[in-house]
């Protein structure tokens, strides 16, 4: 069915292949076999393997430089010339968010120099999935497809329904029956079709494959996978201009699937490919929760393949079992003399409250995750107190309230008089006395 439908499609004209485009194709990423830029993720002639978009590196350098790049759009477009589209992009305004200097957590941690990337407040639903989708429903309009999917633990649920009614494409969703209710209803706003699965993500993932074959619907993460997931190179790209135009020493960065890790990494390798940024070392590090941690296992008993898990956390957005990237993120953490690292629920939400209370940036779990293992890190010596520092915060607070609805403080009620704001104040300022003291500040 789905091979028929792509007939139609170019029957139609729907597809193009216009010259100005700067991908090739898609190339598998084991054995190197190259296909043409359809709707498909696995290397199905050869070794089944994945497979990624191919560019024209030397076409790229001819029409880019940094000038350019500067006269773009404040968003994911400004580098189009590296994102597989051949026409006018669905642009909802995603991108190019906030690198913040956070001098408060860096002095609390011990650190020189560290940058907080906060794709928290990404438009248009307030995480990184905002990217990897927008380029995805491009790619998936562009091959004709007018129903498009995801198989999601909230994030990419949001951010496929939003976009898919910005476009008019219809949507039909798909996440594991339990998850938060910010993310629930963030998703049924833009009024798609949410299908809620009994199961956790790898189930729901599985649901998905089978469905993606049967009906023939762009899954974004499924057989759009290879455009899906250039959208996260933008995160890299964004960190080397706010920079000034430089390389950090050292990024962390949340590890779901591990896609976003290696697609940072590309975008790196990418503007240094072409000449936009100086080369140099990048160490990378990678945070996953204890209760879905298979690729921080695997580094820590220096395996180089992924033994699956079945996920048990409060950090829902990056609970996948099976990751299918593990095994690259691996690789490339061990090549730059870098580290994955786990932590428990507790020092997550502690992570949220750290980035919080020094930097007025509330994060969900996924970004207390990273936060929590930023900190360990530096504590067991694993990044330098004189590196530049970014570490990728990707979704916004807001959506998973449940994680810190109990640890956080209470509202001081007082009736409308002088004396007792008063004395409520000062209970306050001894309480918050009191808190510091506990942390050593």
């Amino acid at each position: 069915m789905l091979r028929c439908y792509r007939s139609l499609t170019r029957f139609f004209g729907v597809t193009s292949t216009l010259t100005s485009r700067t991908f090739s194709g898609l190339r598998c990423r084991e054995c190197g076999h190259t296909y043409e830029a359809e709707a498909r993720h696995v290397c199905e002639d050869v070794c089944f393997g994945p497979l990624e978009v191919a560019y024209d590196y030397d076409a790229i350098r001819a029409r880019t430089s940094r000038a350019s790049i500067e006269a773009g759009p404040a968003s994911i477009w400004r580098y189009r010339d590296f994102l597989p589209i051949e026409g006018d992009p669905i642009d909802v305004g995603t991108g190019f968010t906030p690198l913040l200097k956070a001098n408060r957590l860096a002095r609390r941690l011990g650190l020189k120099e560290l940058y907080i990337k906060n794709d928290g407040v990404n438009m248009p639903t307030l995480s990184f999935k905002d990217r990897v989708v927008s380029v995805a429903l491009t790619r998936a309009r562009e091959l004709g497809f007018s129903t498009v999917s995801c198989a999601s633990t909230g994030n990419l649920a949001n951010s496929t329904a939003a976009i898919a009614a910005h476009a008019g494409m219809e949507c039909c969703v798909f996440i594991p029956a339990d998850l938060e209710a910010g993310k629930v209803l963030g998703t049924l706003i833009y009024n798609p079709t949410l299908m809620a699965v009994r199961g956790n993500y790898d189930q729901v993932n599985k649901l998905c494959s089978e469905v993606a074959n049967t009906f023939g619907w762009g899954f974004v993460n499924i057989n759009l996978r290879p455009y899906y997931s250039e959208g996260s190179k933008t995160l890299g790209y964004e960190v080397i201009e706010q920079l000034g135009w430089r390389l950090p020493d050292h990024i962390v960065a949340p590890l779901a699937s591990g896609s976003l890790f290696t697609k940072i990494r590309k975008g790196f390798d990418e503007f240094m490919k072409v000449g936009l940024v100086d080369e140099k070392p990048v160490r990378f590090s990678g945070a996953q929760a204890e209760g879905c941690s298979p690729i921080a296992q695997a580094f820590a008993e220096g395996r180089d393949f992924i033994t699956p898990v079945k996920p048990n956390t409060i950090a829902k957005s990056i609970a996948i079992g099976n990751p299918a990237d593990g095994p690259y993120a691996l690789d490339i953490a061990s090549r730059t003399g870098g580290n994955i690292a786990a932590v428990n629920d507790e020092e997550i939400v502690a992570g949220i409250q750290l980035l919080a209370e020094t930097e007025g940036v509330f994060t969900e779990t996924a970004g207390g995750t990273t936060i929590a293992v930023l900190k360990k890190l530096v504590e067991q010596g694993k990044i330098d107190s004189s590196e530049t520092t970014v570490a990728y915060i990707t979704g916004n607070g807001l959506k998973t309230t449940e994680a810190v609805s109990s640890v956080v403080g209470q509202p001081l009620t007082i009736d409308p008089k002088l004396a007792d704001f008063q004395a409520a104040w000062d209970r306050a300022q001894s309480l918050q006395r009191a808190t510091w003291e506990s942390v050593g500040v």
